[in-house]
């Protein structure tokens, strides 16, 4: 999806090539600069409007509970209070011609990372995109991904505190944390006071009061995880009609139950093709992602727990425990809602539930999604196009006024250490200073060779006492070039202040913003215009990364 020349330029916005941070894997930088390398893996181009007109094609085709799977949405959205922008758009589902734009997340503490709200703003600026430019109706999801069982993954989010410094607030580990899904565990007290923590950490404005409200409720004693992280994002986007499920509930679990029947009665199918795939990968020169176990299926059951399926010689084996294959295929058809897709086959449950067609993953979701080809096939279900989020960092105006003002390669801000910095001061030097500093350097140099060539014409002995002069004099000059520098830092100490404020913002402890910092700083800190501006001034452009000033 190209983007005009001009957003580069904006006063507010820059862009840095997504090939240039470290983080990237390569497959997601050839996915976004030079997709034919990859196009064999996937069911079209992203970037191309015939493919976009392909995938709707194939999606409006397909058979789908639609009007189940909008009524168990409708429930959901109600219980929750949604607004009723959200609720229209889950009833829009009912329509034969409406497609989906679909991401999901963890229900990660008050949202998660920037991240999570990167993914739903991508996923809703699609849906309008698809809608205007095709004249179709489409619908924007929010997957919650709520039967995972690492509550460590989950319970904690990050801020930046008065002073730029991390701070992380936690919820405590109540019973059944670790062993039983997410969206099993109830909130208790440790919400409030987290909410609370949070209120003394998050720098005062005039959006705090309402916010920390809002949070309140949704994270309130007694909520589920799931329930309160869907709360949190529709008071944030229902009103931009983005529709919210929870995909842990019982109730949709019937309309999926031919894909956990089908797993079961072919087991190891799933893997297999995903791991045939994932070689095809590593013989083009990049990675595979899911390294499927050997003899596992891609189903957990949820009886009592969260547990790992594997194929055996006479059935099954959940967890520990030996079940005969005629009884847990039963048990799939009469109680579909006591298992969970794993990674593998959430794409193809999700996409039997909804016409989608673009799914929304992190630029390092492309990986396993790439293995999932002959997957989609073998279920007869449409593979949709992957359209990476947005990938951003937000600074303030000063910040921005720094990155302009000096040409520093923004990755270069991630180390914890002075190197960049150093290189910037030194770059500031006089030029007559650092001219004589070269030209000492050299002069030294020059004179001391010369006089360590001539030295054993008078005697031998004489010539490693010349070079261990030499050694200690280019070891002076060095100190005192470094003390020239250092000299340059306190005369400089707003140089030194502008960047290590504006290091903090991008890479609190050298972690990249978009991953280390909650998007609840940003609205604390910008309000609900945030959402407007971001939707606004954020390029869908998946081969740049963008630093935006709010």
């Amino acid at each position: 999806m190209p983007v005009p020349s001009a957003a580069a330029a904006a006063p507010h916005r820059l862009s840095v090539d997504l090939r240039r941070l470290p983080w990237i894997t390569a497959l997601a930088a050839d996915y976004a600069e030079t997709f034919d390398t990859l196009a064999p893996f996937f069911a079209g181009n992203p970037g191309l409007p015939e493919d976009w007109a392909s995938a709707i094609a194939r999606a409006q085709a397909h058979t789908r509970p639609r009007e189940a799977i909008a009524a168990v949405l409708v429930q959901q959205q109600r219980r929750r209070a949604a607004p009723q922008a959200a609720i229209a758009a889950a009833e829009q589902l009912t329509d034969p011609r409406t497609v989906a734009i679909v991401t999901g997340q963890q229900a990660g503490l008050f949202g998660g990372p920037l991240y999570a709200l990167l993914k739903a703003l991508t996923t809703v600026q699609l849906a309008e995109r698809v809608a205007r430019d095709h004249r179709v109706p489409a619908v924007a999801v929010f997957w919650i991904d709520a039967e995972d069982h690492d509550w460590d993954e989950v319970r904690s989010c990050a801020v930046l505190d008065g002073d730029l410094a991390r701070r992380i607030v936690s919820l405590d580990r109540p019973e059944g944390a670790g062993e039983r899904p997410v969206a099993w565990i109830p909130l208790d007290e440790s919400a409030t006071a987290a909410v609370a923590t949070l209120a003394g950490l998050l720098p005062g404005t005039e959006f705090s009061k309402g916010l920390l409200a809002d949070l309140g409720r949704a994270y309130a004693p007694g909520t589920g995880m799931a329930d309160a992280f869907g709360r949190w994002l529709e008071a944030v986007l229902g009103n931009r009609g983005l529709v919210v499920y929870d995909a842990s509930d019982p109730a949709a679990k019937p309309l999926a139950g031919h894909v956990f029947v089908s797993e079961l009665e072919n087991p190891e199918w799933t893997l297999r093709l995903a791991a045939e795939t994932g070689e095809a990968l590593r013989g083009r020169g990049y990675h595979a992602q899911v390294v499927p176990q050997a003899h596992g299926v891609a189903l957990f059951s949820l009886d009592g727990g969260r547990q790992p399926i594997r194929a055996a010689s006479n059935g099954f084996v959940v967890g520990t425990t030996a079940v005969s294959r005629a009884s847990l295929v039963s048990r799939a058809r009469e109680r579909p809602e006591s298992f969970s897709p794993n990674v593998l086959l959430r794409p193809i449950v999700q996409d039997t539930l909804f016409p989608t067609i673009a799914y929304v993953p992190g630029p390092n979701e492309l990986a396993y999604l790439a293995q999932l080809k002959p997957v989609y096939e073998r279920f007869g279900v449409p593979m949709p196009l992957f359209c990476p989020r947005a990938t951003a960092t937000l600074v303030d105006s000063a910040g921005m006024k720094f990155l302009n003002r000096y040409p520093l390669p923004f990755e270069g801000l991630q180390p914890n250490n002075e190197a960049l910095l150093n290189h910037l001061l030194e770059s500031h030097l006089p030029s007559s200073i650092e001219q004589a500093y070269q030209d000492a350097a050299v002069s030294i140099e020059g004179g001391m060779t010369a006089l360590i060539d001539a030295a054993p014409a008078i005697d031998p002995t004489l010539q490693g006492a010349a070079r261990s002069t030499l050694s200690r004099m280019q070891h002076d000059l060095q100190t005192l070039h470094a003390k020239i520098i250092h000299a340059a830092k306190r005369r400089d100490e707003t140089l030194r202040r502008q960047f290590q404020r504006t290091r903090g913002q991008a890479f609190p402890d050298g972690i990249p913003q978009e991953r280390g910092i909650g998007f609840v700083y940003f609205l604390n800190k910008y309000g609900p215009a945030l959402v407007d501006r971001l939707l606004e001034d954020l390029p869908l452009d998946p081969g740049r990364h963008w630093i935006l000033s709010i």
